[in-house]
C-alpha cells in the first residue's frame, strides 16, 4: 500500500519430523494435536514468507542511489488527498515534522497497493478513499497503517466507525466499488512513471490547478538526510 516503510526482520523456522516405530505409535489425540501444531506451524512460514519478500523490497530500495532525476515528469494531482498549505513550493510525500507542518511542503499521496504482497492491499486503500468522501481520509489512512494486520472484509467497518465516519455510508461506498477506478487509475500512472515498489517519492514544482512537474525522484525508505538534501535543493532553487 501507498506505504510508510517498516524494516522488520525475518526469521527461518527448520521442522524436524520423524515417524515413530509401529511400537511407539501414538494415541489418536496425540496425532490430533501435533497435525493441529503442523498446520499452524506452515500457517507462520507462510506469512514468514510474506513478510522476507515485504523485506527484500524495501531492502532493494534502499539500495537504490538516492535522489535520482526524471526526464521532465507530470505528475498529476487532481483531487488527491494532501497535507500542507495548498500554495507550498514544493510538492512531496513526506517529512511531516520539518517541511509539511511549517508549509514548506506539501505531502500528496496517490495511490500503489501492491496486490502480490498484501492482499487486504486494494481493499484498505478503497476503504481509506470512501472515508474521504467524508473527510475523514487521514483519519482512516493512519488507522489502517497502525492496524496492518487487521485489514480483512471485516476489520473495515470496525476502523470506519472508530475513524468516526458515517458507517451506512462508509459501506455503501466500499461495497459499490465507487474508489476502484480512480485506485486502477493511480496505479496505471504509477507503472507508466517507473514505480516498481513502495514507498516511492516524486519531488515536483511548478504547481498547477491539477498538475506538477517532477524533477527528482527517491525510491525506498531512504534516511532522512537524503530527503533533507533534495528538498533544501528544491527550496533554494525555487526562491
Amino acid at each position: 500500500m501507498l506505504k510508510r516503510s517498516i524494516l522488520g526482520l525475518g526469521g527461518f523456522i527448520l521442522l524436524a519430523l520423524w515417524c515413530a516405530p509401529a511400537g511407539l505409535a501414538q494415541s489418536s489425540d496425540e496425532l490430533k494435536g501435533l497435525r493441529k501444531e503442523i498446520e499452524e506451524l506452515r500457517k507462520g512460514q507462510g506469512q514468514i514468507r510474506k513478510d522476507l519478500q515485504e523485506l527484500k523490497l524495501l531492502l532493494r530500495g534502499r539500495a537504490q542511489a538516492p535522489p535520482s532525476e526524471p526526464p521532465d515528469m507530470v505528475v498529476s494531482i487532481k483531487d488527491e488527498p494532501f497535507k500542507g498549505v495548498k500554495d507550498a513550493k514544493v510538492t512531496l510525500p513526506q517529512i511531516e515534522r520539518d517541511y509539511i507542518a511549517t508549509g514548506k511542503l506539501k505531502y500528496v499521496f496517490r495511490n500503489f497497493p501492491i496486490e502480490s504482497i498484501h492482499p487486504h492491499a486494494f481493499r484498505a486503500h478503497e476503504a481509506a478513499n470512501c472515508a474521504g468522501e467524508q473527510g475523514k481520509y487521514w483519519a482512516m489512512h493512519d488507522r489502517l497503517f497502525a492496524n496492518q494486520q487487521a485489514l480483512g472484509q471485516g476489520d473495515l467497518p470496525g476502523h470506519a466507525r472508530s475513524a468516526g465516519l458515517d458507517l451506512a455510508r462508509f459501506q455503501q461506498c466500499l461495497d459499490g466499488g465507487k474508489q476502484a477506478s480512480r485506485i486502477r487509475s493511480d496505479l496505471t500512472d504509477g507503472q507508466k512513471a517507473g514505480v516498481q515498489g513502495t514507498p516511492t517519492f516524486f519531488l515536483a514544482v511548478g504547481e498547477t490547478d491539477s498538475k506538477v512537474t517532477a524533477v527528482r525522484v527517491i525510491k525506498g525508505a531512504q534516511p532522512y538526510a537524503a530527503f533533507k538534501e533534495a528538498i533544501d535543493s528544491l527550496l533554494a532553487a525555487a526562491r
